[in-house]
């Protein structure tokens, strides 16, 4: 049985994870390195583990999440459906069982708000954790000046949680922004669609999703 050990020690992933993110810091965008890949795993069993899903649903979509962009070390544009391929080679010959290894390719491939849906708990869980993770230690640029708009708004974010209701019936997103950096607007103006996909996202899961930002209850 192949445990999210067995693939965060695995050197060959470890090279598609820091070779897929070199790309795209080539290209301008944010970190999307093991930090990343780490934390929307933790954030992503979170989830499951909260709502009662079980040990083995919980460690596939810490795999799913650790796996879901090394696509982008073939290009940014249909990275989820590149990454979907690569890790389903990756997995089959770790011989995932193929109902497993379904679950996980299906979810890599739907994550993004392009073309993505929850097609099942683990690709819902997933969408949930990696959309939300909007923090300033992933903006690479140092240079405040030349700033665009993605490198404002993550920079802008002092504080960033995600946590389901005692009832278990919402999901929120909690931002802490600091305006000076960035207007509440700016967010919404690009991310908007990966909270559409949030809210969708929380609804596979029986769950209403909320966004608190600055302590305003805005979605």
């Amino acid at each position: 049985m192949i445990k999210f050990t067995d693939v965060k020690s695995n050197e060959t992933i470890r090279t598609y994870i820091k070779k897929a993110d070199e790309s795209l810091k080539a290209l301008g965008y944010t970190e999307h390195s093991f930090a990343h890949v780490t934390k929307v795993s933790e954030t992503a069993a979170y989830i499951l583990y909260t709502l009662g899903y079980s040990e083995r649903d919980i460690e596939l979509v810490k795999i799913a999440a650790y796996l879901h962009d090394i696509g982008n070390l073939v290009n940014r544009a249909d990275h989820s459906q590149s990454g979907a391929i690569m890790a389903f080679r990756i997995l089959d010959n770790m011989d995932m069982p193929a109902d497993e290894l379904s679950q996980i390719v299906s979810a890599i491939g739907n994550h993004d708000e392009g073309t993505g849906v929850a097609v099942n708990p683990i690709s819902a869980a997933l969408i949930l954790a990696d959309k939300s993770d909007v923090r300033r230690t992933r903006v690479r640029n140092t240079d405040f000046n030349t700033f665009d708009i993605h490198d404002r708004v993550n920079y802008s974010v002092e504080k960033s949680e995600l946590s389901i209701s005692e009832d278990k019936s919402e999901i929120i997103l909690r931002l802490s922004i600091d305006t000076n950096i960035s207007a509440v607007m700016d967010y919404f103006e690009i991310f908007i669609g990966r909270m559409k996909m949030c809210r969708n996202a929380a609804k596979a899961l029986d769950l209403r999703f909320r966004l608190y930002i600055n302590g305003q209850n805005l979605l």
